[in-house]
């Protein structure tokens, strides 16, 4: 008697051994965990030239930070491989729940910072708490932009030239620091002597919340970060 199972229905079974291969994102080798509290898990990602990563699983939303110009195919599980170029500090937001691996297509590693929120189920429908404008700032030697808000984070991305300064502001709650380019900076807090800070690119730092400052850029050459804030 022929088989009434149909060609959607076949596709998908031969997909579940390709999933079921799947490894946690901790256990994939490219994936090397720098931070984790009970907001978010922080990986620096590196995959040499022409390699891959093993097929592995997002379980929550993420942001990705990619560090120098990229060439890689995404290759998501169900789906046709998908090329990307992409430039460097570009920042993007990604829904978990799927499988994949990800191939470098270029000669240079492909580096990015990962930052998944663990509390994606629970802020993904939540109001924002983020005001809708006046977040994007210019000032002398540099500017703010709000890139986007998801699951409760706001990110932006933040230039500033050799001397200049981000005007006081205040951080209600904490935020996540990424480091773009190599960065000299001197935070001066009110109240509380300066404190200088230095990072490579890739580098990052969790900051707590509830403080106001300025952040002057006491380097020889443009500063470039990503800032990952959450509410107080």
């Amino acid at each position: 008697m022929p088989s009434k199972t149909g060609p959607f229905v076949l596709s998908l079974l031969c997909l579940l051994p390709l999933a079921a291969a799947a490894v946690e994102i901790t256990a994939e080798p490219a994936h090397h965990l720098a931070f984790t509290n009970d907001q978010v898990r922080v990986f620096q990602v590196e995959v040499a030239p022409q390699a891959s990563t093993q097929l592995h699983s997002h379980g929550h939303d993420y942001f990705v930070v990619t560090l120098g110009d990229s060439h890689v195919s995404n290759e998501v599980v169900g789906k046709a491989p998908v090329e990307l170029k992409l430039a460097d500090g570009e920042t993007r937001f990604t829904p978990g729940g799927f499988v994949h691996l990800a191939k470098n297509l270029s000669d240079q590693p492909f580096r990015n910072v990962t930052i998944e929120l663990l509390q994606d189920e629970k802020l993904r429908e939540a109001p924002s708490s983020w005001p809708q404008e006046g977040g994007d700032q210019e000032f002398p030697g540099g500017r703010s932009k709000v890139l986007f808000v998801r699951d409760g984070a706001r990110v932006s991305a933040v230039e500033l030239d050799p001397g200049a300064t981000v005007p006081s502001h205040h951080h209600d709650g904490p935020h996540l620091l990424v480091a773009v380019s190599d960065l000299d900076l001197r935070s001066d807090v009110d109240g509380m002597g300066p404190m200088p800070g230095k990072f490579k690119a890739g580098d990052v730092k969790w900051l707590p919340g509830g403080y106001t400052h300025t952040l002057t850029n006491t380097g020889k050459e443009r500063a470039r970060f990503v800032t990952v804030e959450f509410p107080g």
